[in-house]
């Protein structure tokens, strides 16, 4: 045999991937994106649960003014004068969902 001969035998011997090694790579790819996808899932929980404590912060900094500003009738009822007031410029609302966090005074 000469060379040429024996390596075009070489080249025809290992011409692509087998079925099953295609199987095998794409089965760890798969695996892979889905620990990729519950690492980000878990991501975008906390960030949420990171802007609701910082809304409520803001929310608390917001009655404690009016509550300053307004001693004789101490906090108010809703969140309304707050916005109304200046003392906030927006209530927030929960990132998860388009409806307004909600306040209610206890006691007197």
């Amino acid at each position: 045999m000469t060379m040429f001969s024996k390596r075009s035998l070489d080249l025809n011997a290992s011409r692509g991937f087998t079925l099953i090694e295609l199987l095998v790579v794409v089965a760890i790819i798969g695996i892979l994106s889905s620990i990729v996808l519950a690492s980000l899932n878990s991501a975008r929980k906390k960030g949420r649960d990171a802007r609701r404590v910082a809304d409520i912060k803001q929310l608390q900094l917001a009655l404690e003014l009016y509550y300053d500003a307004n001693t004789a009738t101490g906090y108010p009822t809703t969140l309304d004068p707050l916005a109304t007031g200046g003392f906030i410029s927006i209530i927030s609302k929960d990132p998860l969902g388009a409806t307004d966090y909600s306040y209610a005074a206890l006691g007197s």
